[in-house]
């Protein structure tokens, strides 16, 4: 509930100072998904059993999740609404979309109901204990369980780094592949010099804050460096899209051609699936070239006020946003945002939604 509200208050305070934003702008800042991939990994780490948080660096990431009590229960939550919010679909949409057109306090309202939504399972089995009869009985299964989820956690520090290497280029990709390196070997420095005579472990502790400490200084400014150079789906190199623009989606209209337009982003899970199941299907991009219908894409990986703006036009604050112009039409089709090829090729013939 805090994360949304705090979440709920930037966009209050980026909305008064006149910015245009969306859902999931957080991970538009590359330094942002690149923190987020060192904090994964480091909570991977811990549940593989490389190292485990004491009560004096609990302050630390993933130590403050792992803690016992209300303040462990409080920052695993936090972590899970970071994590958890990118994308929109299938059901936030709706609610984002009317919550950032609202003054503060209607907004406020909203997004703490979704915080509320998030929590509901736990406040459930904390409210009805009987239900936690039905739960697997506490044992060595536990510690199996806990190494498994590790692998979640290392899969998604690989999303983030590809995310990044979209964002930011192959040098940012070197820093942060460098940075998890570093954090990896002062995680192992901390666990192994725990038992170690007072001079071995500060020494060790040393060593491991050298490490985390470069870890974080060069990947921000290798980061910052290297800026927006994310690398396109060239469209100028694929046959099926073209690459989004206010102007040529204007000529195009102008001059009667059916348009197809998808906004997405690389870190959006849904915008990715739909175009693998949906958009890169050969009976829809065949249904495409039989009608003429040109498919322009436009990327909402980094920041960009105008496709936020088309966004903010349709009712939405986030992607994955689905268009489709027909010849001669005034207003646009909005497609639903989980899609399928029937569903596409539907709507490009004229079918109802």
């Amino acid at each position: 509930m805090a994360s949304f509200a705090g979440l709920a208050g930037l966009m209050i305070a980026l909305k008064a100072g006149g910015a245009v934003i969306g859902w999931g702008f957080q991970f538009q800042s590359p330094l942002f998904v690149l923190i987020v991939a060192y904090l994964l990994f480091a909570v991977g780490l811990s549940l593989s059993g490389v190292f485990t948080f004491g009560s004096r660096i609990a302050g630390i990431g993933s130590g403050l999740a792992a803690r016992g009590g209300y303040q462990g229960s409080f920052f695993t939550g936090v972590l899970a609404a970071v994590v958890a919010t990118p994308c929109t679909a299938p059901f936030m949409g709706a609610a984002i979309g009317f919550a950032v057109t609202q003054p503060a306090v209607a907004m406020l309202a909203v997004f703490l109901s979704l915080g509320a939504g998030l929590a509901l399972p736990y406040w459930l089995l904390c409210h009805w204990p009987a239900w936690q009869r039905r739960l697997p009985k506490p044992g060595a299964w536990m510690e199996t369980l806990k190494q498994g989820l590790a692998f979640p956690m290392y899969a998604t520090t690989a999303w983030l780094i590809w995310v990044l290497a979209r964002q930011a280029g192959p040098d940012a990709v070197a820093a942060a592949l460098l940075g998890l390196v570093l954090i990896g070997l002062a995680a192992w420095l901390y666990q192994i010099s725990r038992p170690a005579a007072d001079f071995a472990r500060h020494l060790a502790f040393s060593v491991a804050t050298l490490a985390l400490t470069v870890a974080l200084a060069g990947g921000t400014i290798v980061v910052g460096a290297s800026g927006s150079t994310a690398t396109r789906q060239a469209g100028s190199e694929s046959k099926a899209f073209e690459v989004y623009s206010a102007e040529r989606l204007s000529r195009l209209r102008a001059e009667g051609t059916p348009v197809f337009v998808n906004f997405t982003a690389d870190w959006c899970i849904t915008c990715l699936v739909n175009e693998k199941v949906a958009l890169a299907n050969r009976q829809v991009l065949d249904s495409f070239r039989e009608r003429g219908v040109v498919y322009l894409k436009g990327d909402w990986t980094n920041r960009d006020p105008a496709i936020a703006e088309v966004l903010a036009q349709h009712g939405r604050s986030g992607v994955p946003l689905y268009l489709y112009f027909a010849p001669g039409a005034q207003q646009a089709a909005v497609l639903p945002q989980l899609l399928t090829p029937d569903l596409v090729i539907g709507a490009v013939k004229g079918a109802s939604l």
